[in-house]
């Protein structure tokens, strides 16, 4: 089998804890490394990583493994905040700290309530299930065109020419941007998110240049948006205003219009598209789970969740205690970063009956691929959605596929990055 995608291996050596270091990005070059998360749920759910050479700020931060735990803080978000500690200078949600007013304060998942909240509710329309529903064949006719432009070929990389294009189609339309301009910022998102020239809590040559250019498209763009108006994402956002602190109403800083730019195109594209293709790839080495979607109508939605739970396209979040806390025994300084793996949380033993085995009847299914609380993900229909869509048009047209080669990774500890994955159709 070729895509290692969250097997565990039985029997394996099991590593150190002092070993354990989540900021070497070579520990991630094979996908998410559960035999390390399975050790430290069972010994250290709740665990102080110190700074390494690899570390960004030089500063250690806390590793949550488990479901409850993970609950717990994404419940209480007075205590752990998306955007920083008290009069902090920076915080957000990566591991290495971001500028406040700049990237911390200012992005929708870098915020805290009630402006997140208020901004939030914007969008919300926009993703909901009725107006998604409007849009399922509209998503099932592109669906059907990307398949049939790579069916006559007998195989294709299915990263590239398949799953990314669906999740890309759908945000570019719903954000009302150009259908031809989709794959610049496809780049310039892969630049920006990856580490495959540079280490984390650095920049690049490319990745700036990408910045610079993505910054430049959405300026354009917001100001397009305003100026012409539209019943598309950008063009609401553009023109709305949202309460502020007095209790008035104010449109929306150009920096964090441009902000939500940026996330909605890497949100929108990035963790969906990677589902979608590790979803394939588990669907590949369990074929007997291919053949029940074929002949068992019941079983697929509980399909599409077992797929984000295997796939959990976010590896983490980072949250900042705002106050001294304690969670699991273990004493929480007011200031300290916290990590939250979404990805280990969905493999917990005590609450997945065999979470390593991939079993599309899996029920109930309480993962937490789309976060927890006020920072569940705001497009969790549209990508339930643009998976069940694509999971029925690979049935409809293949007897199964098969992968070539081994699943190639971007260099990231963030997302689940899947940079190429090659198949052949049967």
């Amino acid at each position: 089998m070729w895509s290692n995608v969250g097997t565990h291996l039985e029997g394996s050596q099991w590593v150190g804890l002092d070993d354990i270091d989540l900021t070497d990005l070579a520990l991630f070059a094979e996908g998410f490394p559960h035999d390390s998360f399975t050790r430290l749920r069972h010994e250290a759910p709740v665990w102080w990583h110190e700074a390494t050479s690899h570390t960004p700020d030089g500063t250690g931060f806390w590793v949550v493994s488990r479901h409850a735990e993970m609950q717990a803080i994404g419940s209480d978000a007075d205590a752990f905040s998306s955007s920083r500690a008290p009069d902090a200078s920076g915080g957000g949600t990566l591991i290495e700290d971001l500028p406040y007013g700049f990237a911390a304060g200012v992005l929708l998942n870098m915020m805290d309530d009630p402006r997140h909240h208020r901004i939030r509710r914007l969008v919300t329309p926009a993703v909901a299930p009725r107006a998604l529903a409007r849009l399922e064949a509209e998503l099932r006719a592109r669906t059907a065109t990307i398949l049939d432009a790579v069916a006559a070929r007998g195989g294709c990389d299915f990263l590239v020419d398949v799953a990314v294009e669906l999740p890309l189609q759908a945000i570019a339309m719903l954000m009302g941007i150009p259908h031809e301009d989709r794959h610049d910022l496809m780049a310039w998102t892969n630049a920006t998110l990856t580490y495959d020239d540079r280490e984390l809590g650095s920049r690049s040559v490319s990745s700036e240049q990408a910045a610079a250019a993505m910054a430049a498209y959405g300026t354009a763009l917001i100001e397009r948006k305003r100026a012409e108006g539209g019943d598309d994402i950008m063009a609401t956002v553009a023109r709305a205003t949202v309460e502020d602190e007095n209790g008035g109403l104010e449109p929306l800083s150009e920096l964090e219009l441009l902000m939500f730019f940026n996330l909605l195109i890497a949100a929108g594209s990035e963790t969906t598209r990677n589902a979608i293709a590790l979803g394939m790839a588990a669907l590949i080495d369990h074929p007997g789970q291919w053949d029940l979607l074929r002949h068992d109508l019941s079983v697929w939605p509980g399909a599409v969740e077992e797929i984000l739970r295997w796939s959990s396209p976010t590896l983490y979040n980072r949250r900042t205690a705002t106050r001294d806390v304690e969670v699991a025994g273990q004493e929480i300084g007011a200031g300290d970063k916290v990590t939250l793996w979404w990805a280990s949380a969905n493999r917990d033993e005590e609450v997945f009956d065999d979470p390593f085995t991939f079993d599309v009847r899996r029920s109930p299914n309480p993962h937490l691929a789309f976060g927890y609380r006020s920072h569940f993900c705001l497009g969790a229909n549209l990508a339930r959605l643009e998976i069940r869509i694509m999971l029925e048009e690979l049935q409809a047209r293949f007897e199964r596929l098969s992968l070539d080669a081994p699943i190639e990774r971007f260099r990231t500890n963030k997302h689940a990055g899947v940079k190429h994955m090659f198949v052949t159709f049967h």
